[in-house]
């Protein structure tokens, strides 16, 4: 039972590249795709569709250009960047429904997925 209880609470709180790759083909994702690092990751390349708000610029106010009770899902480079987990924190503070895609960019790439780039 308490591994059960690991996995759900794992699962309510976090998505994985494929299900955000599969979301993302369907005409109105039920999420907002939030990219947390710095600008000149996420002109050398990102999720296509993903909006570019570094961490430290999510703000309760910036946060209300959306309706409440919208999804956030947020991502990093990948598992050796906690920028995600530091966007995550910020947004459940303010009371924002929010998933960490695991794996972010390196996720993102090992699935085999393109990414979009700014230049």
């Amino acid at each position: 039972m308490e591994a059960a209880i690991h996995f759900a609470g794992r699962l309510s709180l976090e998505t994985d590249c494929w299900d955000v790759c599969e979301s993302l083909k369907s005409e109105a994702p039920d999420f907002v795709l939030l990219d947390v690092r710095g600008p000149a990751a996420y002109a050398r390349g990102h999720v296509p569709g993903a909006l570019h708000l570094p961490h430290g610029k999510i703000t309760e106010r910036r946060m209300a250009e959306w309706p409440e009770g919208t999804l956030f899902v947020v991502y990093c480079a990948g598992p050796h960047c906690n920028g995600a987990d530091r966007a995550g924190l910020r947004l459940a503070r303010i009371g924002r429904p929010v998933k960490l895609m695991i794996g972010g960019v390196a996720g993102w790439i090992d699935e085999g997925f393109a990414l979009e780039s700014e230049s």
